[in-house]
């Protein structure tokens, strides 16, 4: 596979920042920060550290469907915080629900804020898809 692909959401930051929401170059996709926001841009689970961890996986498995890869394609995230103490339990239950089997590396980071102050949580997810 040659060239760079893109994946868009159409959250407005995509256009007003200037990113995508994925990329890919070859074997590799690199999926953005991201936060628990409905298809309008809304934040979604407010208050519910859980909930919006669902959300984030949810928005980076649409991505990498879009460029052709796998939710088990994921190697590594990032999981930026913005309480580590309360809500680590729940962030690190989602994660490892969603990953059961397939076990990337991760990183889970304490930020002081995120653009908007009802998000608790921003992910950022590398994949590797293999050559079929």
């Amino acid at each position: 596979m040659a060239g760079t692909r893109r994946a868009f959401t159409g959250a407005r930051w995509e256009k007003e920042v200037g990113y995508c929401r994925a990329i890919r170059r070859g074997n590799h996709v690199w999926v953005t920060g991201t936060v628990a926001v409905d298809d309008t841009g809304a934040p979604v689970a407010i208050g519910d550290p859980a909930g919006q961890a669902r959300r984030c996986f949810d928005i980076i498995e649409n991505a990498l469907g879009q460029l052709d890869a796998q939710f088990s394609d994921i190697v590594r995230t990032r999981m930026f915080v913005t309480d580590i103490e309360a809500h680590s339990g729940a962030f690190g239950a989602v994660h490892g629900e969603r990953f059961k089997g397939h076990e990337p590396a991760t990183t889970m980071i304490e930020v002081s804020r995120f653009i908007a102050p009802e998000f608790l949580i921003e992910i950022e997810a590398d994949a590797y898809v293999e050559e079929s």
